[in-house]
């Protein structure tokens, strides 16, 4: 099935990490957390960078986005827009504050809901943090932190990712979860019983299991360079896919209790992946971040979207990125769109464009 994307408008960003969309007070809003910004006269280096960032708070007017507001959230990563009963939250990741040398023990904020605008609720320390992610099982509300970095010096300061609970008023701390590199969850229901995927860069990526009170190993997933999950179903079974940034990409079915895998999905460098469907058919996107090393990476790749066809994904169409780290599939007046950040241009530096395509699928 074809798949056409026509480009439909460029979001100057610094080092965007991520997109995220939602509607909040009949505001639809899009959430852009940004890495760094340049340091004129200094040459473009990935790690580098001055980390005093704002993230960008856009608002959808006529089909596009415009500015709307900012929140300080220095060496942004992530946001994450959930609610609780009545209550909104952006969960704002930070991975770490100055511009060299860099502090990666620092503070990540969540911000709450309040009379039509974000406003800070509780800050939690934080160590390289990554991704947040919000889930709910057995009525109890619980918010995953991935976080940490093994490298040189900062071995010893590493910590585990962590996941927290909703207490009625703030979140409290539940359950570390052991890392070297933590990078990002998914959370999926299967025959009944909840489970979380963790990916981890440098440790195996692992599938959790609920069993009632806590989260239980129950196998692994990648052995490293773990990125990002989705899940879905769809014929005759449940399938899992796992992007790794240093290894192929894998599409995993759900057999006898486990995932085992049944495709391969050529190339490096993949960062995010995520499942949207149109007309009956069943589309992934995968996101693809740098090749080679971080001192000299190869930004400038493609990316792609699959078809899921006889049991398999193919290939319908790919997309430039430049150091891409994440991606939305959004649906309003009657189409479909596309939002692809980019943190790095091709030359390495942050000051790059996010974009919105319109998706057209015959």
């Amino acid at each position: 099935m074809p798949v056409e994307l026509t480009e439909v408008q460029r979001i100057r960003t610094i080092g965007a990490r991520a997109v995220e969309p939602f509607c909040v007070d009949g505001l639809d809003l899009l959430a852009l957390p940004q890495l760094a910004r340049d340091i004129p006269g200094q040459p473009a280096a990935m790690s580098g960078g001055d980390s005093n960032t704002d993230l960008l708070l856009l608002r959808r007017e006529n089909g596009r986005y415009v500015p709307w507001s900012t929140l300080p959230v220095p060496g942004g990563e992530d946001a994450e827009f959930f609610t609780i009963d009545s209550r909104s939250f952006l969960a704002t990741a930070s991975i770490r504050t100055g511009a060299g040398p860099y502090d990666f023990g620092t503070r990540s904020v969540i911000y709450s809901w309040h009379d039509g605008r974000f406003e800070p609720c509780q800050e939690v320390g934080t160590f390289a943090a990554k991704q947040w992610r919000h889930w709910s099982v057995d009525g109890r509300q619980f918010l995953g932190l991935a976080q940490g970095v093994v490298e040189g010096e900062l071995e010893g300061r590493n910590r585990p990712s962590a996941v927290y609970e909703w207490n009625g008023s703030r979140f409290v701390a539940f359950q570390d979860i052991p890392s070297q590199w933590g990078y990002n969850w998914h959370t999926m229901t299967i025959d009944g019983t909840f489970y979380v995927a963790h990916a981890d860069h440098l440790a195996p990526s692992i599938l959790y299991r609920w069993n009632g009170s806590r989260l239980v190993r129950h196998q692994q997933l990648a052995e490293r360079s773990g990125r990002a999950f989705a899940s879905f179903s769809r014929d005759d079974g449940h399938y899992l896919v796992v992007a790794c940034l240093q290894a192929h990409s894998r599409l995993l079915k759900w057999v006898g209790g486990h995932f085992a895998d049944v495709q391969e999905l050529p190339g490096v460098g993949g960062r995010e992946v995520k499942v949207f469907r149109s007309g009956g058919q069943l589309f992934v996107v995968r996101v693809n971040f740098i090749t080679g090393e971080r001192s000299a990476p190869v930004t400038a790749l493609q990316s792609q979207i699959y078809e899921w066809h006889s049991g398999k994904l193919e290939i319908a169409a790919e997309f430039p990125t430049t150091g891409g780290t994440d991606t939305a599939v959004i649906a309003r007046e009657g189409q479909l769109q596309l939002l692809v950040s980019n943190s790095l241009s091709p030359e390495g530096r942050f000051t790059t464009d996010t974009i919105l395509y319109q998706l057209s699928i015959s």
